[in-house]
């Protein structure tokens, strides 16, 4: 029987609970106004962010979000950002993580994609 990782998706500014296991930015950009000691992080992984062209040219609008799941899917076979997301993979596989986004719509971001590709 193979046990889904559980990977949670949650803003960065939140504060940390005990069940998020490892907390991950996931952003390409350092959020504004917190410290690196307030974000209670184990990794930044900026490797498995979306481009700033794919990021701009989605701009958090709801509308877009389901083609910015395809052409962000489409980046992460770049072998750089592959990597990265196999090191999520192999993260996800031994304890829980959660995906951090200083975005405020988290439910239409890049983690909730990652998360989706980490949990299949």
């Amino acid at each position: 029987m193979t046990v889904k990782p559980e990977v949670r998706v949650r803003r960065v500014y939140e504060e940390p609970e005990p069940r998020d296991g490892a907390r991950v930015l996931v952003d390409r950009i350092w959020p504004r106004g917190l410290s690196k000691e307030k974000a209670h992080l184990e990794e930044w992984c900026k490797a498995v962010a979306p481009s700033t062209g794919l990021r701009t040219w989605y701009g958090h609008d709801p509308a877009r979000f389901e083609e910015f799941g395809r052409r962000y899917r489409a980046e992460l076979e770049d072998p750089e950002r592959a990597a990265a997301l196999e090191h999520l993979r192999e993260m996800a596989r031994s304890r829980t993580v959660t995906l951090l986004t200083a975005t405020r719509r988290a439910d239409i971001s890049e983690a909730v994609v990652l998360a989706d590709l980490l949990r299949s």
